[in-house]
């Protein structure tokens, strides 16, 4: 029998790849066709986000229906993160298919908003598979798995080299990357050595320029862990980039500048001290953050450059071997057996 998976994102599917080799059970669903022969591919589903929904509700309502009739065949069920939908699959289920087993893994983030949603989960779903040490505080019955990205990372920095390289990660939405790349070439032309400008696989290829704009001053690279491996530092978007980069061991800072009236409404709905998920992980274990984050009008290539000049990498390597330690290891062969 098959193992029902719903992997809408691009992030859940780089998840789910580290996860393939250690299922018992080939998979059916929706996600990355690379992995097989799915209902849906995860692209069907691409542009789903706060501006795009009303276009796909008739998708995800006909992708639901077909989940859950093909949820009789299969022994288990998977859902990845994107609690919109998920939360919805494992409601459908459960009414169907009161005994059916549903895992989820990477739940869905209440600790910043949408408190409200940990009841649906542990209602529905029989395994909740945490990849962060603190969510015990926000769910009753969370599994600690591990974290998947240490299945995922397999380079580490060496703090005795120096590279003199610098990583610029602007982030992956056109949004970002404009409000952020004028700034990032400022900072550019004050530093010396190589500056490399990493860019997401999924944009290779495209019209580069049209996004970034003038990148004469930058090496261009598209491959994450090798260039943070191998840089002295790293300018970084907010995002999982700087939970690896923390894991990898890169100093660096983060940088943040959303459309003014999406921060608010998001100063609004998010209680939370940072926004780096390392520090995050630092601060629910009482510990002091792991580096500096700059938001909105704090991001100046002033404050940046003053990140990067007065970064302790000692105190930071140190640090970033603790985080390793709290994160303890992967999380793929701990859901396969939860499956």
């Amino acid at each position: 029998m098959n193992i029902l998976v719903s992997a809408l994102e691009p992030s859940a599917n780089l998840h789910l790849q580290a996860l393939l080799p250690h299922l018992k059970a080939p998979i059916s669903g929706i996600f990355d066709k690379r992995f097989g022969d799915p209902i849906y591919d995860t692209r069907d589903f691409s542009v789903m986000g706060f501006s795009d929904v009303l276009p796909k509700i008739n998708l995800a309502q006909k992708a639901i229906k077909e989940m859950v009739d093909l949820s009789a065949s299969c022994q288990s069920v998977l859902l990845i993160d994107a609690p919109s939908f998920n939360l919805r699959l494992a409601k459908a289920i459960k009414a169907r298919y009161p005994d059916k087993p549903i895992t989820y893994y990477i739940l869905p983030k209440v600790w910043a908003w949408k408190k409200g949603r940990v009841k649906a989960v542990e209602r529905y779903c029989d395994h909740l598979a945490s990849i962060f040490p603190f969510e015990d505080q926000f769910y009753h019955r969370s599994l600690y798995v591990g974290n998947p990205l240490l299945d995922e990372i397999t380079t580490f920095r060496d703090p005795n080299r120096h590279y003199d390289r610098v990583a610029f990660l602007p982030g992956s939405r056109v949004g970002e990357v404009k409000r952020l790349m004028p700034i990032y070439r400022q900072i550019a032309k004050e530093i010396k050595g190589r500056k490399v400008l990493l860019i997401p696989p999924f944009l290779k290829g495209e019209d580069i320029k049209e996004t970034y704009g003038d990148i004469s001053d930058f090496d261009i690279s598209y491959v994450m862990q090798e260039t943070l491996a191998h840089s002295d530092f790293a300018f970084i978007c907010s995002g999982t980039a700087t939970l690896e980069a923390a894991i990898i061991g890169t100093p660096f800072v983060l940088a943040y500048k959303a459309k003014p009236i999406d921060y608010q409404i998001a100063k609004r709905f998010v209680k939370l001290p940072y926004v780096g998920l390392a520090n995050l992980i630092f601060h629910f274990a009482q510990k002091a953050p792991l580096h500096e984050e700059f938001l909105q009008n704090e991001v100046t290539s002033h404050n940046l450059l003053n990140a990067y000049t007065h970064c302790d990498t000692a105190h930071f390597h140190r640090a970033s071997l603790e985080l390793r330690s709290m994160l303890k290891h992967g999380s793929a062969k701990n859901v396969a057996n939860l499956l």
